[in-house]
């Protein structure tokens, strides 16, 4: 079964760096997209990156240029890369899976969300 287990979060001052992973732990070796959201307090969950499985990447416009994904078909993982940290990147991060129709069924799936605080 499908057990998305995100790490890497924590506190950095900014202009600084963190690598957040998360991993398929089920290893069910389902084709999916994969992406990073995140939901600082007080507000609604945004997209920050996707990295689909045709390997194609989206960034939303405020993490362009400092952060980048990266997604390992094989081993059901995605990265997030982030830098230039500033205070406005403080939220719960959480990864998302988008997995396909057919010998997996489907579905979309959530990590349980890892803080990242950036402060000033």
């Amino acid at each position: 079964r499908m057990q998305l287990v995100e790490s890497g979060g924590g506190s950095v001052q900014a202009g600084g760096s963190l690598r957040l992973s998360c991993i398929d732990s089920g290893n069910t070796n389902c084709a999916m997209d994969m992406a990073w959201y995140r939901q600082a307090p007080g507000k609604g969950r945004e997209l920050v990156a996707e990295a689909r499985y045709d390997g194609t990447t989206t960034y939303a416009g405020a993490v362009k240029g400092r952060f980048i994904i990266s997604h390992d078909n094989a081993k059901s993982t995605v990265d997030l890369q982030m830098d230039s940290l500033n205070p406005e990147d403080t939220a719960m991060y959480y990864c998302k899976a988008e997995v396909f129709p057919g010998p997996c069924g489907g579905g979309t799936y959530w990590g349980q969300g890892t803080q990242v605080t950036v402060s000033s």
